[in-house]
């Protein structure tokens, strides 16, 4: 299935483009030379943008200064753990997604709902995308990346948080795909530089057939792009 939607029309070239900018970003400013500090920075570039996406109102100054709203909370919260999240992901891809929809809850959800797709047609469908990572693959992996995100986004499994978690996975298995294996694009960045495109995109896939997949793959080419752009990296 990976295979499929990545081959059709003008996907992978668009694809290859994307790899070639982020791989020439990450070598041009000396990807094996950076440190934690620009993970973290990534990250929370990657925090302040999501929780941007799924309707918070709080600046990244409001952020720095400790005055996060409840969105704004669960994404740095989810930020903060994600990359300690690889081990179990490449085992038990079901009990990574439960963590990270538990960090990225709003604390006012009852903690029996957090992690907990809300019902057997959500559960189903995370099941099956759990059994399609696990099969090897020729598929590029950014599309991996931009397909689980968009199943996860659009099949809204857990009710609350989907996006958060989509875009937490999207950055996740870039890493380990070994795409960014340090973390220093900004994939969240990507979406959040034109939410009506980002939106638009994820309500073609959601409406499905090849035109839709194509649509959202496209758009993913582009915001890979952005998100390396994003990258806190001198220039």
């Amino acid at each position: 299935m990976l295979a499929s939607v990545s081959a059709l029309e003008g996907v992978p070239s668009a694809l290859a483009a994307a790899r070639d900018g982020i791989d020439a970003r990450l070598r041009d400013r000396g990807r094996r030379l950076t440190g934690r500090d620009v993970t973290r920075e990534s990250l929370w570039r990657g925090a302040v943008a999501s929780a941007s996406l799924a309707g918070s109102n709080c600046t990244a100054a409001d952020l720095w200064n400790g005055r996060a709203d409840p969105v704004a909370t669960g994404c740095l919260r989810l930020s903060a753990e994600l990359l300690g999240l690889l081990p179990t992901w490449r085992v038990s891809p079901l009990q990574v997604l439960a963590r990270m929809h538990t960090l990225a809850s709003d604390d006012a959800l009852p903690s029996y709902a957090r992690g907990r797709p809300t019902g057997p047609a959500g559960a189903a469908r995370l099941r099956q995308l759990a059994g399609t990572l696990a099969r090897p693959t020729t598929a590029p992996a950014l599309a991996v990346a931009a397909i689980v995100h968009a199943e996860v986004a659009t099949v809204e499994p857990f009710g609350t948080a989907d996006g958060v978690v989509a875009r937490a996975t999207e950055r996740l298995l870039l890493v380990d795909r070994g795409v960014d294996p340090a973390s220093v694009i900004v994939p969240e960045s990507g979406h959040a530089a034109d939410p009506t495109a980002y939106q638009e995109a994820l309500a073609a896939y959601a409406a499905g057939g090849t035109s839709g997949v194509t649509h959202w793959l496209l758009y993913a080419a582009r915001a890979f792009t952005q998100a390396a752009q994003a990258a806190p990296l001198p220039d």
